[in-house]
């Protein structure tokens, strides 16, 4: 597939959206619209057999949802994904990591997106205050045992693709 031309739709200061004009392999022309966004962390913070989660209003879909810490840099600047890894644990939870394990990647939803995230695990774990940025100042969190975590998966209380699939991610990990 080749893009012959591209342009701005809407632009604001976490996303862009833009609509490309295609010619596809055959040969026919078509449009595809991409939204743009920052790469993103995302970060299970492990104490022995707990996890730590965070909860949010989530506006598109209306509803709280329990995840893990997770977020792109403001402005959308690009900062090392282990440096924002670090930034978001520790805006979203008060939490600082003696040990960040990068755990893999993932396509936030390539077939309208952009993004990509990276997951670390993080533990040798410290407490501190959090420093959430202005819209998360709803934000809970709190620790569950990963058996109340896999329950809340199947329960439809924990939805978020990412935070599932970051788990799977541990999971293979630690079967290494």
């Amino acid at each position: 597939m080749e893009t012959v031309g591209t342009r701005e739709v809407y632009s604001n200061n976490w996303m862009s959206v833009r609509e490309d004009v295609i010619r596809r392999q055959d040969g026919s022309d078509g449009i595809y619209g991409v939204v743009d966004k920052p790469d993103y962390a995302l970060v299970i913070p492990l104490d022995g057999d707990h996890v730590r989660l965070v909860e949010q209003y989530r506006y598109p879909i209306g509803l709280r949802r329990w995840e893990f810490p997770q977020g792109t840099a403001p402005g959308r600047d690009e900062d090392s994904p282990r440096e924002l890894a670090a930034q978001e644990l520790r805006e979203e939870t008060g939490l600082t990591a003696s040990t960040l394990n990068e755990l893999g990647v993932l396509d936030l939803a390539p077939g309208v997106s952009s993004q990509r995230g990276r997951v670390f695990l993080a533990t040798g774990l410290c407490a501190g205050e959090h420093e959430r940025e202005h819209e998360e100042q709803d934000m809970r969190s709190a620790w569950f045992s990963r058996a109340e975590f896999e329950a809340m998966i199947t329960r439809a209380e924990i939805t978020d693709a990412q935070s599932i699939a970051a788990y799977t991610l541990l999971l293979l990990h630690e079967r290494r």
